[in-house]
């Protein structure tokens, strides 16, 4: 059997092109799971935007001058609504900024023994509590999620692939500020 130059160049080439098409579907699933993972967190996000309102009211039922805590947490929600979806950097920041906010607002608690036993604020707790929770777990698999993209969209031979194809790497769901890493000491006993 006698392979002439046509066939072994058409074998590479049939080669190649499969290797090509495998390896964009392989991007294209890992940017999916970007994306799927960037709407789990914005979803969580969202849920405690929700319970941030009702949070603040119960607070400031008991508690009326800590007028800025409950401008500082409400000015932050309202910033971290207004942010567009794709921004992560910055919904990160702002979102940090948000948790310590929320931090300090559930630290006044600590002042009111009253407000520590209505059933109404200790509900909301649990559930801010849950959704800081899933919050973490969200920002967790769209980290990975975003690594796995930012490495096939860097290796060599799939960079190839993927800058031909404008596939861009996915920005990491990270806490910039120092200080937000520190998480606020609140204890309702």
């Amino acid at each position: 059997m006698d392979f002439g130059i046509g066939t072994i160049l058409l074998f590479f080439l049939v080669l190649v092109a499969g290797y090509a098409i495998f390896t964009y579907n392989g991007l294209v699933r890992a940017r999916q799971l970007v994306r799927e993972a960037w709407s789990g967190i914005d979803v969580q996000l969202k849920r405690r935007a929700d319970l941030i309102p009702n949070l603040i009211e119960t607070v400031k039922g008991y508690a009326t001058h800590e007028r800025g805590t409950f401008e500082e947490v409400t000015e932050l929600r309202a910033r971290a609504q207004s942010l567009p979806s794709g921004d992560v950097a910055a919904r990160a920041q702002v979102e940090g900024m948000l948790s310590q906010a929320l931090g300090r607002l559930l630290a006044v608690a600590e002042a009111y023994p009253d407000l520590k036993a209505n059933q109404n604020f200790m509900q909301l707790q649990t559930t801010l509590e849950t959704l800081e929770g899933e919050i973490q777990m969200s920002r967790r698999y769209y980290n990975g999620a975003a690594r796995d993209l930012n490495i096939k969209v860097e290796s060599f031979p799939s960079n190839v692939v993927a800058g031909a194809f404008r596939f861009e790497k996915a920005e990491y769901f990270e806490i910039e500020n120092p200080q937000d890493r520190v998480v606020p000491k609140v204890s309702f006993s």
